[in-house]
């Protein structure tokens, strides 16, 4: 897909939805010996979240897992929508879509894995992070450059922001 239908998609974005495992993480999950669980997200998708709220974006995190971890970084960045124990994200978009008034294309989403596909399918922008399954990346109309859990998040906001127009305005603050 050409940088030009890139950016047509992006000026639309309103709403920016994410995976977790895979996207904001790496994918890893270390279980410590009392049965708790680490993530490891990266600051710089979290500054670029930042950035994406200050341009009066929305966002949200559609997850398969439930995470205490996901809670508080999602609570830390004051991402709108958290959905966790996700079983059908097209049913789960859809009502977020009821929640919000937005239409599908205005909405962003940025996945991995296979359980990612049919909304990558579905949304107005689908992203797959570099070292995103092969469905995925063949289903997205982007592809990061950088893997999930190393500012993929933040290449996507960065792009998208540019495609809207508010990078250099936000940056020069």
């Amino acid at each position: 897909m050409s940088t030009s239908s890139h950016s047509k998609r992006a000026a639309r974005i309103r709403l920016l939805l994410m995976d977790c495992d895979g996207v904001l993480t790496d994918g890893r999950i270390y279980l410590l010996d009392d049965g708790r669980e680490m993530k490891s997200f990266s600051v710089r998708d979290g500054q670029g979240l930042v950035l994406w709220h200050r341009a009066g974006g929305l966002s949200g995190v559609l997850s398969g897992r439930a995470s205490l971890a996901l809670d508080a970084r999602a609570r830390e960045l004051g991402i709108h929508f958290v959905r966790q124990n996700v079983d059908d994200k097209i049913a789960t978009f859809e009502s977020l879509l009821a929640d919000t008034d937005l239409l599908a294309e205005e909405v962003a989403f940025i996945g991995d894995d296979l359980a990612d596909v049919p909304l990558l399918q579905r949304v107005g922008f689908a992203i797959a992070v570099a070292d995103a399954c092969i469905e995925a990346r063949r289903a997205a109309h982007y592809v990061t450059k950088a893997a999930g859990g190393h500012g993929a998040v933040r290449e996507l906001i960065e792009l998208l922001l540019r495609a809207q127009k508010k990078w250099r305005p936000l940056i020069a603050r």
